[in-house]
């Protein structure tokens, strides 16, 4: 599981802050989201074929919950996720998340986002 807590701002001063989320000098971000979720609320419960994303916490509180595709007698990890938190989720993972708080948060996807494109390369499975 890949998660970096309490991303903090890396540059401040009287005009505000400047906050680096991601930039590793490899990653090709090609669909960026901005998502909404109602506390209680579940989303996801599938994995990607090919896709991976990072998931940023603008607001809010959520429960991350992933497990390898074919790892049937491995255990689920979870990890509890809040403003400043960002959350990698491979290809070939099953990943969930049951939201604590009304959550706004930030995918930045490597595959694009086109309703077809998503569609044929997300399997829908139930881990939580």
């Amino acid at each position: 599981m890949h998660i970096t807590k309490g991303i903090r701002p890396e540059f401040t001063d009287n005009r505000g802050g400047i906050t680096k989320i991601l930039d590793d000098g490899k990653t090709i971000i090609k669909s960026t989201l901005i998502i909404t979720s109602k506390a209680g609320s579940v989303r996801a419960n599938h994995y990607h074929k090919t896709d991976a994303h990072y998931c940023y916490m603008l607001s809010g509180k959520m429960e991350y919950f992933e497990k390898p595709v074919g790892a049937e007698d491995s255990e689920i990890k979870s990890a509890i996720l809040q403003t400043g938190d960002m959350v990698y989720s491979p290809a070939m993972v099953i990943h969930a998340f049951r939201f604590l708080e009304d959550t706004t948060w930030v995918v930045m996807a490597l595959n694009s986002r086109h309703q077809a494109a998503y569609e044929a390369d997300t399997v829908r499975v139930k881990l939580i």
